[in-house]
């Protein structure tokens, strides 16, 4: 295990920033579905098939691990209802970036009331990753809306509140079991929603879209299974840091495959964020 006062390892900074392309590619997949309530419907159907697979071979996690799953599967299922809301509210390209930019910073602050020490160069490229980030949640008509911005901080409460709670979990638990559970136990929400809210409507109105859906689902479940195979080394606010380039690499997905234009702004976000990688590494 590594130490995790110290840089990140080149292995964890692998691990990170392939679950950062994943990230950015099962939300591009959300984020691409008009009904956006069916389309997270699916990719909770795919991630609960996922982890109930899993949870088949895998079997039960330690009894120390129960407590730390129900928590952090409580707040998974949070974090996707407020992150549906801020989709559901405003731009993708206003929510998203205030949602997985502030969430660096708030585990940073837990992580050091915890007692835990950061050091001075990781405490820089927490910064300046989150700066990069967050300079994108000034771009778009939304800017204004109070109830995005609302919505998209509570999301990044959540998404820092379930990082910190999982970092502590696999260090009691293997990883693939925790993982199989977590996914299994927070992955049904959304369709049930879905089917209350659309009764017999949910099948004909799904229509074409379960391959990306579920897809999407199977793709979540990897992004996050390697950044909970990264918090292993102990260095908890980098990893929730460097996980969030998945915006950049988001828009870049845009550009290149999208045809959706980059602009100079976020090609400067780009290369902010790039020197937050270094400053992580160090």
């Amino acid at each position: 295990m590594a130490d995790p006062v110290a840089g990140l390892s080149a292995g964890v900074i692998a691990l990170t920033l392939t679950a950062a392309v994943l990230h950015a590619a099962w939300n591009a997949l959300a984020h691409g579905v008009r009904d956006r309530l069916i389309g997270f419907a699916l990719i909770g159907l795919g991630c609960t098939g996922a982890g109930a697979a899993g949870v088949l071979v895998l079997g039960s996690p330690p009894a120390a691990a129960w407590p730390l799953l129900l928590a952090s599967a409580a707040m998974h299922v949070v974090y996707v209802l407020l992150l549906w809301a801020s989709y559901e509210l405003g731009d993708f390209s206003q929510a998203y970036p205030i949602a997985r930019g502030s969430a660096p910073w708030l585990v940073a602050v837990i992580e050091v009331v915890l007692g835990r020490r950061l050091p001075i160069v990781q405490a820089a490229g927490i910064v300046v990753i989150t700066a990069g980030l967050l300079s994108l949640a000034a771009v778009g008509r939304e800017r204004r809306n109070r109830a995005v911005i609302g919505a998209a901080l509570a999301t990044g409460v959540a998404i820092a509140g379930y990082t910190v709670i999982d970092a502590a979990a696999v260090a009691v638990t293997p990883v693939p079991v925790y993982a199989a559970w977590l996914f299994l136990l927070q992955g049904p929400v959304l369709p049930v929603v879905a089917f209350v809210r659309r009764r017999r409507k949910v099948v004909e109105q799904a229509r074409g879209l379960w391959a990306a859906g579920i897809g999407g689902g199977l793709v979540s479940v990897a992004a996050y299974g390697l950044v909970l195979v990264a918090q292993t080394s102990g260095a908890t606010a980098a990893i929730a840091a460097l996980r969030e380039t998945s915006i950049v690499i988001g828009a870049l997905i845009g550009a290149a495959f999208l045809g959706e234009a980059l602009g100079r702004r976020r090609a400067v976000a780009a290369a902010v964020v790039t020197v937050g990688i270094v400053l992580l590494s160090l």
